[in-house]
């Protein structure tokens, strides 16, 4: 009895800590009402809940297509249920990472130094390079999500793409030093092995599950190259990592891993 009290309250603390980084890491990528956590979410706690990443991308890779598939009963072409989804999952997310993607474009295109490329990124006000990066990285989703065979694998590629991307994120975190001494990057934290090695694994397995082994191992591989193509360059013109740089990453990750499913499938 005594063995089994034991177990029945390990289980109960891991399930806990994991809705608690669930909580955290929702509260942070999405527009989800997830409840706060009663002790509060203060520095270095996003980081703590990083191995959520993949599991709150699979909430938003679901929604957005469940979206798909419903447009896709109206008849619609598939170009226009690509767009409804995406859009969907922008608004899921407050177009958090498209945001990134357009505040990196615009930095990196706009500045000349490191200083003035991180004061350009932090500057609300959308130019002309993060206007174009945001109209090509939906552009190309939506293309290759119209351009697969049925709505049901766009919908698996959906999820597949939100999980491996965010799934990526916490190694980045781990791996890079904030650009910053302040920020977003900095205040996150940095997710310990345990943490970012549980959200790549965890990717990785969801990707394979739903894009089977060829397609999830061709997707990962794609996803990495792509985040670590950012990474470098991010490294060359800010010295580091911001939230934004993440939201870039995950765009591109999530630009890969479509592209991945649309050779698999």
């Amino acid at each position: 009895m005594a063995d089994w009290n034991k177990t029945r309250n390990f289980f109960s603390q891991q399930l806990d800590r994991w809705w608690r980084d669930c909580c955290v890491a929702g509260g942070f990528l999405t527009r989800l009402p997830f409840p706060a956590p009663k002790d509060g979410a203060g520095k270095g706690a996003l980081a703590g809940s990083s191995r959520a990443f993949p599991v709150i991308g699979a909430a938003v890779g679901a929604i957005a297509g469940l979206s798909l598939m419903v447009v896709a009963g109206l008849d619609l072409h598939p170009l226009a249920c690509a767009f409804v989804a995406l859009a969907v999952s922008a608004l899921v997310t407050g177009a958090l990472h498209e945001d990134g993607l357009a505040d990196v474009a615009d930095g990196f295109g706009g500045g000349e130094t490191k200083a003035k490329k991180l004061k350009i990124m932090k500057d609300s006000r959308l130019g002309a390079f993060g206007m174009l990066a945001v109209v090509f990285s939906v552009g190309i989703r939506a293309g290759i999500l119209g351009g697969l065979p049925s709505p049901g694998m766009a919908a698996l590629a959906l999820i597949a793409a939100a999980v491996l991307s965010r799934g990526l994120l916490p190694a980045v975190m781990a791996v890079m030093d904030p650009a910053r001494k302040s920020g977003l990057a900095f205040q996150a934290g940095t997710p310990d092995q345990e943490s970012w090695v549980t959200a790549l694994v965890l990717g990785g397995l969801l990707g394979f599950l739903f894009l089977g082994p060829g397609g999830g191992l061709m997707a990962l591989a794609m996803a990495i190259i792509a985040v670590a193509a950012l990474a470098w360059l991010a490294e060359r013109q800010v010295g580091g990592f911001t939230g934004d740089v993440l939201g870039a990453q995950q765009q591109a990750a999530e630009i890969a891993v479509l592209a991945a499913a649309a050779a698999a499938l």
